[in-house]
């Protein structure tokens, strides 16, 4: 998932940048609200991480631009201001959670997992598909209690963000930009999405049926859980 960091504590965005890096998100930066302003404006993301105290911007006005431009986005508010009224606002203008600094990495994952819960309407952390269970927070798939630990991370990741937007069909590029944080052009994106799809079925196939994972031609792939 595409997470941008936006906070003017060079330290702390750096520990969020490695700590959610290494728990597979794909995160950008800013350290001033008027470059992330523009990306705002020009990328989409899962998640926005706002520092309501910016330099040169007031946090709240880049919440309400990130509900505007991103309006798919969880936004989560990180603040060490006290008064209970800017969190009234920040709540207010559609912010998912927010976090009052200090706080922990492991805190701020855990509510991350939890608005992906919420916002997917998952009731917990695995989902049952067909023989196979899928549990998210430990990054696993298994079949009638066995690990397939062939699985690569990526293959994961693309089982997890198809799961998460069940029943619904996602192009090759969706699957490109929110696993590899890029666009792959029409030309190359049949290969490097099927190719992974492919290995992902004949992992699964060799442990039980995986129907689930539908192709949709011309079109990309989805989870279907009526299957």
């Amino acid at each position: 998932m595409n997470v941008l960091i936006v906070e003017d504590e060079k330290a702390l965005t750096t520990e969020m940048e490695l700590f959610l890096g290494s728990n597979n998100y794909l995160c950008e930066t800013c350290y001033d609200g008027r470059s992330a302003s523009e990306k705002i404006a020009t990328n989409l993301y899962d998640f926005i991480l706002i520092d309501l105290g910016l330099p040169d911007y007031d946090g709240l006005d880049l919440l309400k631009e990130a509900k505007k431009y991103n309006p798919e986005a969880a936004c989560i508010i990180l603040t060490a201001r006290a008064e209970v009224n800017d969190r009234i606002k920040g709540l207010d203008l559609g912010a998912d959670d927010y976090l009052p600094k200090p706080f922990s990495l492991l805190e701020l994952q855990s509510r991350m997992q939890a608005i992906t819960r919420r916002k997917f309407g998952l009731k917990n952390s695995t989902v049952t598909l067909g023989e196979f269970v899928v549990d998210l927070t430990n990054r696993a798939i298994s079949h009638k209690g066995t690990e397939v630990s062939s699985i690569t991370k990526k293959e994961f990741d693309l089982v997890a963000y198809m799961l998460l937007h069940k029943n619904r069909t996602l192009t090759r590029s969706q699957l490109s930009e929110h696993i590899w944080g890029s666009v792959v052009n029409d030309d190359y994106d049949s290969n490097y999405i099927d190719a992974h799809i492919k290995n992902i079925r004949k992992k699964l196939n060799a442990y039980g049926s995986a129907d689930w994972l539908e192709t949709v031609r011309g079109l990309g792939y989805r989870i279907n859980l009526n299957a």
